[in-house]
């Protein structure tokens, strides 16, 4: 991307996706479908082959931890290496790891090496993902930032836990539960190997930060950011608030369908493959509306206002209307919208940091990551603090995402961070800046 205004032609770019990084999404959809093949019976499998609950829950748990360790180091390794670099290890290490989880984990059924392996397989998606995003901030124009981290969230999200979980659906009864996960394995190398092979662009393929700069400075920095430059913090805060809800819905919402309103399991099952799909349509939308009504105005209003609102619907609809399942789908449907309106983040936050952006996207990582585990501990509060009922649990959501939407106003774009950018793309070294 050496235009300093880049041309619009071609199917790719008209779609909001940058064209020499086309490739790339393509090869992410296929990594994270197979990333997503386990997500829908991993659990089941676990407690049908002798596994106490107990133990599944503390697998996912170290998952979620290494997850989320994972996601912040993408930021500095590709400061370091080069987005390209981090991506071929995110691969590498998921191939190799996913064969020790399979043939000395699941095969023979042996819970340390199950524990083991899928623990340490946790490192291995997110240096693969996180780091094609640090590439997609460092390669792509400002002026289609939002669409490009659209984009991201949609393979991304697509693939896990969507056509992932479908792809088992009709595997499992064909060829087995272990055989499907190792077709999780190839579609994971074919899709990484259609990213990698077939992306040429030259940015990804370097360092990041000037060769002076020390190692221990490059992850220093990517934690010291979030006090020299504050707004990294709060964005990183945003994003927890973005899909604690879900995860603390996964949690919660099951048993209130189905226990108390009565809701079939399929129902629940459809309404839920409806959110997602909602919210999967809406990483695109948001991130193209974005370009056009800036980032932070589409985060704040649609994501944090509208998160105030979709939350407390998404609980009184099917109270107000006992059995109607469509007009539950429609909340649903809005709320899965509304999570989908802080995909914008992903691109202001480059922006806010023009200087550091890999820095300043793994805090962003960070947060996602952290989202796993702070969405069930405000459950786990609301019943510590107001005990069990979970209109307490749904009006504390509801506040938090109205305050994600202040703090969100306060991620302006600086006089000096924008000169930086239009300096930069006056270098030929990024796109152009736009008033946002």
């Amino acid at each position: 991307m050496s235009e300093s205004s880049p041309p619009k032609h071609g199917l790719a770019e008209t779609l909001g996706i940058p064209r020499a990084l086309f490739w790339a999404f393509v090869g992410q959809l296929l990594f994270m479908v197979g990333d997503g093949v386990e997500a829908g019976y991993l659990d089941t499998y676990m407690l049908h082959h002798g596994h106490t609950q107990g133990f599944v829950n503390e697998m996912f748990t170290f998952y979620g931890i290494t997850v989320m360790i994972a996601a912040w180091f993408s930021g500095p390794l590709s400061d370091l290496m080069g987005p390209k670099k981090v991506m071929w290890l995110g691969l590498i290490l998921w191939s190799i790891l996913e064969v020790g989880f399979l043939s000395l984990g699941l095969g023979p059924n042996s819970g340390p090496m199950i524990l083991l392996f899928y623990t340490l397989r946790g490192f291995a998606y997110p240096l693969f993902a996180y780091g094609f995003l640090v590439w997609i901030a460092a390669a792509t124009p400002t002026a289609m930032l939002g669409s490009a981290a659209g984009w991201f969230w949609f393979s991304f999200s697509a693939g896990l836990p969507t056509l992932g979980s479908q792809f088992a659906r009709f595997a499992i009864p064909q060829i087995g539960e272990l055989r499907t996960f190792w077709c999780s394995l190839g579609l994971v190398i074919i899709g990484g190997l259609v990213a990698l092979l077939f992306t040429h662009e030259p940015t990804g393929k370097k360092r990041l930060l000037p060769e002076h700069v020390p190692t221990k400075d490059i992850f220093f920095g990517s934690m010291s950011i979030m006090w020299r430059e504050p707004k990294t913090l709060i964005a990183g805060i945003v994003r927890v608030i973005d899909t604690s809800s879900e995860y603390a819905f996964l949690a919660i919402m099951p048993a209130f369908f189905v226990d108390h309103l009565g809701f079939s399991l399929g129902q629940w099952l459809n309404l839920l493959s409806l959110i997602f799909l909602s919210n999967i349509l809406f990483n695109l939308v948001s991130g193209m509306v974005a370009d056009s009504l800036g980032h932070r105005f589409v985060v704040a209003v649609f994501g944090g206002i509208g998160g105030f609102i979709a939350i407390p619907l998404f609980y009184y609809v099917p109270l107000w209307f006992p059995g109607n399942f469509w007009a539950v789908a429609a909340a649903g449907i809005f709320y899965g919208a509304t999570v989908a309106a802080f995909v914008p983040l992903s691109g202001l936050m480059p922006q806010i940091c023009p200087r550091e952006k890999a820095a300043a996207l793994s805090i962003l990582g960070l947060g996602a990551g952290a989202s796993t585990w702070v969405g069930p501990a405000v459950v786990a509060g609301c019943e510590a603090v107001f005990g069990p009922g979970m209109q307490y649990v749904i009006w504390t959501f509801a506040v938090i995402y109205l305050a994600s939407a202040g703090m969100t106003m306060a991620l302006t774009i600086s006089p000096e961070a924008r000169r930086y950018s239009e300096e930069a793309a006056a270098r030929g070294e990024s796109g152009p800046v736009v008033g946002h």
